[in-house]
């Protein structure tokens, strides 16, 4: 099993932080009392810039979950296609080759669901075997790379393919004032990835999947989510998620490791999602690494923010692409979300 391809697409509408946070202290309006406390929280963000699905003025527009629902399910389609054809244009596959189509999302909903509205709008094969997927969050890329090794697994022959899409600006509460939604406005943005991975019957140049790993926390779903209403996604953000590393991520590590015959010290590349400041440097600290071995993960922080779900294939497109690892080296690609839980992926370079 192999991973033949990975490519990302983004809005056409990029704003620099400092935009932004001009703009949101205009969004939330008089309702914030301490303008000056969004500007400290965009500092610590390690944020540049972030990509949105929207011009800035349309937001004031959107009147209801609804509305800003429907834009979902428009870009994501726009966003998805452009996506899948890149991929498919790197590993030098047709669409009609894809065998399973799984789309991953916790910012939007829709049915007909995304893959199905992909299959028209791609003329993808009917024959496709569809598998939308809900409520994994930050977790689901990670998880999405698993369950189409799974089915490659499976099926040796045929190629499956995952797309995740997070339009995270078009959840924002405006009238949620919480620390965990200033904190969501000034760190989440909006974009898709697109991964194919290829059975052991096919040829493909990207690195060999030896093994994956879920590890569930019971009891430990208020850490990270959303509360659903008639307004929409109300975010659910826990300042226990950097204790939540520290707690799980060296042990879970360790454990999928031992049980692959191998250690810290056999990897040499990091690919992890990128939570956020905080998280990103429990990850380190709690694994012992240096700074420079999550400094793919801080360029996908700093160029786009979190995207859910996407952030850590974004990182996998930037070592594919920029920072290939020397044949024979192992990687791990990790990360954590909803649930609480951890996804953990074992590859192998060549």
């Amino acid at each position: 099993m192999r991973i033949a391809a990975v490519a990302s697409a983004f809005p056409e509408h990029h704003y620099p932080q400092k935009i932004l946070v001009e703009a949101l202290q205009k969004y939330f309006g008089e309702k914030l009392a301490n303008p000056q406390r969004l500007e400290r929280i965009y500092s610590h963000m390690a944020v540049e810039a972030r990509y949105l699905s929207l011009p800035l003025s349309a937001y004031y527009e959107i009147a209801s979950w609804g509305e800003a629902n429907n834009v979902f399910i428009e870009t994501a389609q726009v966003l998805g296609e452009q996506s899948l054809c890149r991929a498919l244009a790197q590993a030098g596959l047709n669409a009609s080759e894809i065998a399973t189509l799984i789309v991953v999302s916790v910012t939007g909903i829709a049915s007909p669901s995304i893959d199905a509205r992909l299959v028209n709008r791609m003329g993808l094969s009917p024959n496709i075997k569809r598998v939308p997927i809900f409520g994994l969050g930050c977790v689901a890329g990670a998880a999405g790379i698993s369950r189409a090794a799974d089915y490659v697994r499976a099926y040796p022959g045929q190629v499956a393919a995952l797309l995740a899409v997070e339009l995270c600006s078009l959840t924002i509460q405006r009238d949620d004032l919480s620390i965990a939604n200033l904190i969501s406005a000034a760190l989440f943005g909006d974009g898709a990835a697109a991964v194919l991975v290829t059975g052991s019957e096919r040829e493909a140049a990207g690195p060999e999947i030896l093994a994956t790993r879920s590890v569930f926390y019971p009891h430990t779903e208020k850490v990270m989510g959303w509360d659903i209403s008639e307004k929409g996604f109300t975010i659910v953000l826990s300042p226990e998620v950097p204790a939540m590393v520290e707690r799980h991520w060296a042990h879970d590590v360790d454990e999928f490791l031992s049980d692959n015959g191998l250690s810290r010290k056999d990897i040499g590349s990091w690919i992890l999602h990128t939570g956020g400041p905080k998280v990103l440097a429990a990850m380190a600290a709690t694994l012992g690494l240096p700074d420079r071995a999550l400094e793919a993960s801080w360029e996908c922080l700093r160029r786009v923010g979190n995207i859910s779900s996407v952030s850590v294939l974004l990182v996998l497109e930037e070592v594919m692409q920029h920072r290939r690892p020397a044949s024979g080296t192992f990687s791990l690609l990790g990360a954590m979300g909803p649930g609480f839980c951890s996804e953990l992926v074992l590859l192998r370079w060549s």
